[in-house]
């Protein structure tokens, strides 16, 4: 009796094995394998033990009381240079269960990737963060918006750019190839560019020049620049964006797979929604913004000029198939909030002129001269939405940023992307099983952007942690009342951190910058 009494003493006052011990749950770890009962163990960041763990102690139990336990989200599609410095917890990704998010995308990242990360590291961050080096970024700051090609001086110098960024620990290239100045680029410049991150192992993540009528030869080109570069390519946002060719999805998957079967890793990421959001200058011919403002201004004082550009604008829209502007809502316009939330075709009435598509050009040319906007475009169909869903190598990515909340009418996939795959492809749909789109969150993304020791539930892993009600979690966010959060995702763990207890947001700061080192990212 006495000894059995000192034995359960000695339990009692013995240090506890773990920091954080999550029970009962259902865990999903990132494969795309079938749940199975866990218990979960942390210790330092990490996970230290999986399995039932009957007498195990830790300093803070989570009994997750069947819920699902999985590797946090990780988003290799987002935008939030300029945003998650003024929320540097990156509420809006926590509460959709991201834990890790990859930017720089589209060509677009911060000039000064090591300045950068210790701004944000001073700041102390609620998610890992990653970046890519941009094309855009680069090519600006060595040519400015020049409509020409390259010089072999200009090309070395961006090359040195490229180089410098991902010492600095970016993870890969972007293009927004769409955009300026990058549109304005040949695919040779491209290939060499990416060729500088490739000696690093970085991936390349493309916005490709076309999404519609064009979109095969822009998956060809994608594709070359990773076979020529020798480097993996991620294509971003996949969609067909052209009313008139809904259904082509069918084609450009299966040209990403030939690419595959040819050698090249080709993966390709999605939002699950039908409206896309960019700029308001991508309804413009790419020639006409060169140079600028001041030089759009210009061009838009000749007659003969305006007149092209008028024209050009016309002839995309019919080749889009969209009848007018109004498939395009403002999101964002410094000049005037009251717009925001209204198509183009509603605020060409609100400026008293009839909303022709003549007028509607000249609503454009006003927003463009006074600042420009940020959009939101109805573009996409269900059809091939649910098939480049239902594709085995599309990872989901919201495209999204960190949102001021209740700044401006954004896109409602900063805040609900993961839990709208999960509500409505998942739960009510069945395109997708639940351990599948876990893994398109997760490992999948993980193995692109080598984040060896994130993406998955095993021993030795980061202890990014998402635990969630599948019967429960749901996005609530739409385009008229974007501001609203998800819900269902009852405890975010990064590294060891709680983040989201209860479905509520903590005070701490649990997020690491992910430096690109050797073939692996590191915090």
């Amino acid at each position: 009796m006495r000894v059995a009494l000192l034995f359960l003493l000695a339990a009692l006052s013995a240090p506890a094995q773990y920091d954080i011990l999550i029970r009962n749950a259902r865990v999903i770890d990132g494969t795309g394998n079938p749940w199975f009962h866990s218990s979960i163990a942390i210790r330092e960041g990490r996970i230290a033990a999986i399995g039932r763990l009957e007498g195990a102690t830790a300093k803070r139990v989570i009994d997750a009381g069947g819920r699902v336990a999985a590797p946090g989200f990780i988003d290799v599609h987002t935008h939030v240079e300029g945003a998650i410095e003024k929320v540097p917890r990156a509420d809006n990704f926590l509460l959709d269960g991201v834990t890790t998010i990859v930017t720089g995308n589209c060509g677009g990242s911060a000039q000064n990737v090591a300045a950068w990360f210790q701004r944000l590291e001073e700041l102390g961050v609620g998610v890992n963060v990653a970046t890519l080096i941009g094309h855009n970024t680069v090519r600006r700051q060595v040519m400015g918006t020049e409509n020409r090609h390259a010089t072999p001086e200009e090309l070395a110098r961006m090359k040195e750019l490229v180089h410098a960024a991902m010492q600095q620990g970016a993870v890969g290239f972007s293009t927004g190839l769409i955009y300026i100045p990058g549109a304005y680029a040949p695919t040779e410049e491209v290939v060499e560019l990416a060729k500088s991150a490739a000696v690093y192992d970085g991936v390349y993540a493309s916005h490709m020049r076309d999404e519609g009528a064009q979109i095969l030869d822009a998956i060809h080109e994608a594709a070359r620049v990773g076979e020529q570069a020798g480097m993996p390519v991620q294509i971003s946002h996949f969609k067909i964006d052209t009313p008139r060719i809904w259904g082509f999805s069918e084609k450009s998957i299966a040209l990403v797979e030939e690419y595959r079967r040819r050698g090249v890793d080709v993966v390709v990421d999605q939002y699950p929604y039908d409206h896309a959001s960019t700029n308001l200058g991508i309804t413009l011919p790419a020639w006409a913004l060169a140079g600028g403002t001041d030089a759009l201004r210009e061009r838009l004082s000749n007659p003969e000029t305006r007149s092209r550009i008028v024209a050009e604008m016309q002839q995309r829209l019919k080749d889009l198939g969209h009848p007018d502007f109004s498939y395009a809502t403002v999101a964002y316009f410094e000049k005037d909030h009251s717009w925001e939330g209204r198509n183009i075709a509603e605020i060409t009435r609100l400026r008293g002129l009839e909303p022709t598509i003549a007028n509607q050009i000249e609503t454009i040319f006003h927003i463009l001269l006074n600042g420009g906007a940020q959009m939101i475009y109805h573009s996409m169909g269900d059809v091939d939405i649910e098939r480049i869903l239902r594709y085995p190598n599309t990872a989901i990515a919201s495209d999204g940023g960190v949102r001021v909340f209740g700044e401006g009418m954004p896109h409602p996939r900063s805040y609900g992307t993961n839990a709208r795959v999960l509500a409505e492809y998942v739960r009510r749909r069945g395109i997708l099983t639940l351990e599948d789109a876990i893994r398109r969150m997760t490992s999948l993304p993980a193995r692109t952007f080598r984040f060896r020791d994130r993406g998955l539930l095993r021993e030795g892993f980061a202890a990014d942690i998402v635990v969630f009600d599948p019967a429960r979690v749901q996005d609530k966010a739409t385009y008229t009342r974007p501001h609203q959060y998800s819900e269902g995702f009852d405890y975010v763990l990064v590294n060891g951190v709680v983040m989201v207890e209860e479905g509520r947001l903590t005070d701490a700061r649990g997020g690491r910058i992910l430096r690109h080192r050797s073939g692996t990212v590191q915090p």
